[in-house]
């Protein structure tokens, strides 16, 4: 009998896995692709997500693998390239979000219409009047009469503000224990801003998970969420149909209450991995229509949308088949459950063959619905948004690949309008790992790090056939890049000192290196068989850091005057000397934003630096900032003005010149107008 169990295990493992399919290979949908199975009945469901939970957990004891969280991983990358979109640094007028694709809007945490500032202040939306400095004022501070929302960013147009955020709602009762879950939701709570004397809410979309990820095209918004089920409710053989199996959703232009997807209205990803919900929600602005919301069982970390389509990617890391190993005179009870309900039995295994792979999922998206078109496999994993990239019916992606007992290694490739593989290059810097990408048109640029920081040059005019034009190898890495113009290129990331150490009495290179300050650099890459840093310039010591490293939105770019700015924290060693080792962290001197200015001609030239903190601050600081409400997190500009953010501060500058020209203290409590 335990032989028999062993058997039924590991062919269960094996379909649960999709180990069946080639690693590297990609399934290639038909031109009309296949409808998703969808469930059966919630008895069916309950016991499909079961075992795909204990297949999990296998494969977490198999290897060094663990369960994602429901939010999605950081998205570091570089802001749009101004032939793609975002804010393209308009003389006049206002500042915009940067963003990875013309006309697909992303959520920030501040925003203008050119006349107020948006933004989003700890439990708050605070409004501030900001089209003349000398009229800059708090003219409304939106609370929210939901005690458990927390607002993160925002979409603002002419006519609404949508705050989207994370809330919760008491679960059912779940025997035995009678305890009432908290289960956390995605919010969406749209406003009418036209008459800013009279801001009203309109609306309120909320959908079951946790927060991955939207888009606003147009009028219409797309929310992409993770909902992980409740596995005590799974193992009560009687509440397969009661609330919460499903995920749920509700739109206050149907009604106040929540309405759980149905069971047979959940679909599956065929071979699909992680034991959760994806749910892909979208509505529009303008009309009263219910949102739709699609619920599929999988997962998702990292999104990318076109004006078309949303494409989901999600990590998968496979350690190998289970082999039994004989146990001398084991025996395994036949177990007495029910054949629908029987639970998988693990018998004991060793790993074979580790390997990871992402499945892309696309989404076709039309008026607020989203509608599944197909799926797509490459080897290794993605590291965010700008890392794909869909251009002239192709969709591209870069990936790292980890095998044990083997040096990463990383790759480009081409998916077809099937989302099959027409292209690759693979093995690509051995032994290290992406840290940027940046898709530009017929090219794409990668920067990767393990030592040392090389720039790939890729040429992908011909989908077949991508190939690696020029690298160039300096110390440091990039973390994200931004397009100066079509032949430069703005690296921002951190500069590195190889590690050494002491063998023999002599000083030989360690196989890691130390971060040290942060660097920008400028990249010509005009011969692309031979690119080169034309410019580079350093902040700080090791401890400096920055969010533009990790959040492209944080960057104000102004094209016309080449200027931009980002918030940064500033560490630096006082009293260096030869004896000072690679790893001495600095002091901290500085919090606010670095402006600079930046020409073909003189490279990197610092314009000024602005802080919100008080002398007083800098004083009891210490060795390190712990923070306040006087860290300055973004910069835009209106007209001629320069406004920086933080949540006790807004700060005018002239955008010229620099010079302060007035401030105003935001308010720290919860009160305002509602």
């Amino acid at each position: 009998m335990y032989r028999v169990l062993s058997l039924i295990a590991v062919l269960v493992l094996v379909l649960t896995l999709g180990l069946g399919r080639l690693p590297g290979t990609a399934q290639v949908p038909p031109e009309t692709p296949p409808k998703l199975p969808a469930v059966a009945s919630c008895t069916k469901l309950a016991v499909l997500l079961d075992e795909k939970r204990e297949a999990f957990k296998s494969s977490l004891l198999i290897g060094a693998n663990r369960m994602l969280t429901d939010q999605a991983a950081m998205e570091s990358a570089a802001p749009a390239a101004p032939p793609a979109g975002g804010d393209r640094g308009a003389g006049s007028g206002y500042s915009t979000t940067n963003i990875q694709v013309e006309g697909v809007d992303e959520a920030d945490i501040a925003k203008t219409d050119g006349r107020y500032i948006f933004q989003v202040n700890k439990k708050r939306v605070m409004v501030v009047q900001a089209y003349r400095d000398t009229d800059l004022a708090v003219r409304k501070v939106i609370e929210f009469t939901d005690q458990w929302f927390h607002p993160l960013e925002i979409y603002l147009d002419a006519e609404h503000l949508v705050v989207v955020g994370t809330s919760a709602r008491p679960g059912p009762p779940v025997h035995p224990y009678d305890r009432y879950p908290t289960l956390s939701t995605v919010k969406a709570i749209v406003f009418d801003v036209r008459d800013k004397n009279n801001i009203t809410q309109v609306r309120d979309v909320e959908v079951d998970g946790g927060y991955v990820t939207s888009r606003k095209i147009g009028k219409n918004v797309y929310l992409v969420a993770n909902k992980y089920p409740d596995y005590y409710m799974l193992r009560e053989a009687d509440l397969p149909f009661r609330e919460g199996l499903t995920p749920a959703y509700r739109d206050s232009v149907a009604g106040e209450g929540f309405v759980s997807v149905k069971c047979t209205d959940v679909c599956y990803f065929p071979g699909f991995w992680q034991p959760n919900y994806l749910l892909v929600a979208g509505f529009n602005l303008d009309e009263k229509k219910e949102v739709e919301v699609g619920t599929y069982l999988g997962a998702g970390e990292n999104v990318y949308a076109s004006r078309e389509n949303l494409y989901v990617a999600a990590t998968e890391r496979h350690y190998g088949l289970i082999r039994p190993m004989p146990v001398p005179g084991a025996r395994e009870p036949a177990p007495a459950v029910e054949p629908d309900r029987a639970p998988l039995v693990m018998p004991p295994f060793e790993p074979q063959g580790p390997r990871e792979q992402t499945t892309v999922y696309r989404f076709a998206m039309k008026g607020g619905a989203v509608t599944y078109t197909g799926k797509g496999e490459v080897p290794g994993t993605v590291l965010n948004q700008f890392s794909m990239d869909e251009y002239d019916g192709h969709f591209r992606v870069a990936t790292t690949l980890n095998t044990r007992g083997r040096d990463s290694r990383n790759a480009l490739y081409v998916l077809d309008g099937s989302l099959g593989i027409c292209g690759r290059v693979e093995d690509i810097a051995p032994g290290e790992r992406i840290y940027s990408a940046r898709f530009m048109g017929p090219r794409a640029y990668m920067v990767t790090f393990k030592t040392t920081d090389p720039l790939f040059v890729l040429d992908l005019a011909d989908p077949k056939n991508p190939a690696i034009l020029g690298a160039l190898k300096i110390p440091g890495f990039s973390n994200y890049l931004h397009p100066y113009d079509e032949h430069h290129l703005i690296g921002f990331g951190k500069d590195a000192v190889e590690a050494a150490g002491k063998e023999g009495g002599r000083e030989v290179p360690l196989d890691f290196a130390y971060e040290q300050g942060m660097k920008l650099a400028l990249f010509d890459v005009t011969d692309v068989k031979n690119p080169v840093e034309k410019f580079a310039v350093g902040i700080g010591d090791r401890g400096t850091d920055s969010e533009v490293l990790n959040n492209h939105k944080a960057l104000w770019y102004h094209r016309e005057k080449n200027l931009f700015a980002f918030p940064v924290t500033v560490a630096e060693i006082k009293q260096r000397t030869s004896a000072t080792p690679q790893w001495e962290y600095g002091t901290f001197v500085f919090q606010g934003a670095y402006v600079y200015e930046l020409t073909l001609e003189r490279g990197f030239e610092l314009k000024g630096r602005i802080t919100h903190l008080a002398d007083a601050d800098y004083l009891k600081s210490g060795n390190w900032w712990p923070g306040s409400d006087r860290d300055l997190n973004r910069i835009l500009h209106i007209d001629d003005n320069l406004y920086t953010l933080s949540n006790g501060l807004v700060k005018v500058n002239d955008l010229n010149t620099l010079a302060e020209k007035r401030s105003l203290t935001l308010p720290t409590g919860g009160s305002g107008k509602r």
